[in-house]
C-alpha cells in the first residue's frame, strides 16, 4: 500500500471517529432533550386536562368533558382518551397532524424514548380519562436532527479526505524522484544529483541526498585510487622479486665463475711466477716473477673474499647455520680483534627465500658493525621465537649515524623490502647502552 494511501485512511479513520463521537455525544444530548419535553408536556397537560375535566364532568357529565376534550385536539407529546366505567374506550384524541405517515426507526426510538408517563382520572359516572405521554414527534425531530446533522458530517469528511489527499499528492510528489534517484546510485550512476525539490522539508531531504551522492562518489573514487594503487605496488614488489631473484643468479653465477674459471686462472699465474722464479738465472727477472707470484696471491684472496658476498657456496651445499657459521668465521679471521659471538637453533626445513634473507640480515647487520660502527663486540642470535623466525645482531659500536635513513642508504632499504615480500620487517634500532641493534622477523608459515 503506498504512502500517501495510509496516510489518507488514518486521516479518515480519525476524521471518522471524531465525528462519531460527535454524533454520540449529540444522540446523548437528544435523548436528555427528549426526556424533558416528555416530562414538561405530560405534567402540564395532566395537570390542567384533569382539573378541566373534573369540573366540566362536575357541571354537564360526560358529554361535556367530550366537548371540551373535542376542542382542545390533540395535545403535542400525549394520547388522551375516554374509558366506559366497563373500561372500553369511548373516544380518543385525534392522530397527530404533524409530520404524518412518518416514522423514526425503531432501534433509534428504543434508544432515545423515554419511560411511558400515565394518568388516570375518574370523572362523575365512573368514566375514566386517561393522558399517557407519546415521544413519536420528539423521537422523529431528533431523528431527522440526527440525519441532517450526519449529512453535514459526511460531507466535511469527505471534503477533509479529499483535501487532505490532494494536499499530500502535492508533497509527496518528490519522493518518486528521490526513488529514482536511489535507483540510478543503486546502478552505479554516482554523479547523479536531485533536482531542487519544493516545499523546504524536500529541499532539507534533497540536500542531505546529494551530500550522500557525493560522499559515496568520493569515496568509491578514493578506493578506487587506493586499489589502483595497491595493485600498482604489489606489481612493483613482484617485480622486485624477480628483480633480486634474478641478481641472486647473476651473483651465484659470478661467484661460480670466479670460483671456478678466474680462480683457476689467478692460480695458474701464481704457478708460472713461481716457476720462472726457480729456473731464472737474472736476478731481474727472479724479482719480476716474485712480484707477478705475490699480486696474484692478492687477487686471489681478494676474489676468495668477494664470493661469499655474492653468494656463499656453503648456502646452498651446507644449510644456513654452516654458511653463517663461515660468515663469522671469515670476518673473525680479518678482524681478530673484534669478539663475534654467534648462536642459532634453526628449523631443519627452511625454504631458500628464508635461508637467504636470514643470511642476507646477518650479512648486512656484521658488516655495518665492522665497517661503520666500528664495534668491539658483536652479538649474533638467530632462532625462533614463539610463530616467527628472529634474526639480531647487536654491536656496541658508535651507534646510528644522524643520516642514517637518507636516501641512498640502499643496504637496509632493500632487506627491509626483501623482507617484506616474505611478509616480515625489518627494524634498526640505537641501544641505551650503546651501540646498535638490527631486528629481523619472518613468519614461520612462510616456507619460500
Amino acid at each position: 500500500m503506498r504512502l500517501r494511501t495510509r496516510l489518507n485512511l488514518i486521516v479518515a479513520g480519525l476524521s471518522a471517529a471524531f465525528v462519531a463521537v460527535l454524533m454520540a455525544a449529540e444522540v446523548e444530548g437528544l435523548r436528555g432533550s427528549v426526556r424533558e419535553e416528555m416530562e414538561a408536556a405530560h405534567r402540564v397537560a395532566a395537570h390542567l386536562l384533569g382539573r378541566l375535566a373534573s369540573v366540566y364532568s362536575t357541571i354537564g357529565g360526560p358529554d361535556l368533558v367530550k366537548q371540551l376534550l373535542l376542542q382542545f385536539g390533540r395535545v403535542r407529546a400525549n394520547e388522551v382518551y375516554l374509558l366506559s366505567p366497563e373500561g372500553e374506550e369511548e373516544w380518543r384524541a385525534p392522530a397527530a397532524s404533524y409530520k404524518a405517515g412518518r416514522e423514526a426507526p425503531a432501534w433509534f426510538a428504543r434508544l432515545l424514548s423515554p419511560p411511558v408517563e400515565k394518568d388516570t382520572f375518574v370523572l362523575r359516572g365512573g368514566v375514566q380519562l386517561v393522558v399517557e405521554s407519546e415521544p413519536s414527534r420528539a423521537v422523529l425531530d431528533a431523528w431527522d436532527h440526527i440525519v441532517r446533522l450526519s449529512l453535514v458530517g459526511g460531507l466535511m469528511l469527505v471534503s477533509v479526505n479529499l483535501l487532505v489527499f490532494a494536499s499530500l499528492a502535492r508533497v509527496l510528489r518528490p519522493i518518486p524522484v528521490v526513488t529514482a534517484g536511489l535507483e540510478r546510485l543503486e546502478r552505479g550512476e554516482l554523479s547523479y544529483r536531485l533536482p531542487p525539490l519544493s516545499d523546504d522539508e524536500m529541499r532539507i531531504i534533497g540536500a542531505a541526498f546529494n551530500r550522500m551522492a557525493q560522499a559515496v562518489e568520493d569515496k568509491v573514487k578514493a578506493e578506487r585510487q587506493a586499489r589502483d594503487a595497491e595493485s600498482r605496488l604489489e606489481e612493483r614488489r613482484e617485480m622486485a622479486s624477480l628483480a633480486d631473484q634474478r641478481v641472486e643468479e647473476e651473483r651465484r653465477l659470478i661467484a661460480h665463475e670466479l670460483h671456478d674459471e678466474f680462480g683457476q686462472s689467478v692460480t695458474a699465474i701464481r704457478s708460472l711466477a713461481q716457476a720462472i722464479a726457480t729456473g731464472a738465472d737474472g736476478e731481474r727477472t727472479v724479482e719480476a716473477a716474485r712480484l707477478i707470484s705475490e699480486e696474484a696471491a692478492r687477487l686471489y684472496d681478494a676474489m676468495h673474499s668477494l664470493i661469499p658476498r655474492l653468494a656463499p657456496p656453503s648456502l646452498d651445499t651446507l644449510g644456513l647455520a654452516a654458511a653463517l657459521e663461515n660468515l663469522v668465521r671469515d670476518w673473525q679471521h680479518r678482524h681478530p680483534s673484534v669478539v663475534i659471538g654467534l648462536e642459532h637453533h634453526l628449523p631443519a626445513d627452511l625454504g631458500p627465500s628464508v635461508t637467504l634473507a636470514l643470511y642476507r640480515v646477518v650479512q648486512e647487520g656484521l658488516v655495518n658493525a665492522l665497517r661503520h660502527a666500528h664495534a668491539a663486540h658483536i652479538d649474533i642470535r638467530v632462532e625462533v621465537d614463539g610463530e616467527r623466525l628472529c634474526a639480531q645482531v647487536t654491536d656496541d659500536g658508535v651507534g646510528l649515524p644522524v643520516d642514517w635513513a637518507r636516501p641512498g642508504h640502499y643496504g637496509l632499504r632493500g632487506l627491509a623490502e626483501r623482507l617484506r615480500q616474505l611478509h616480515g620487517d625489518c627494524s634498526v634500532a640505537a641501544r641505551a647502552e650503546g651501540g646498535t641493534r638490527l631486528r629481523a622477523e619472518i613468519p614461520l608459515s612462510v616456507n619460500a
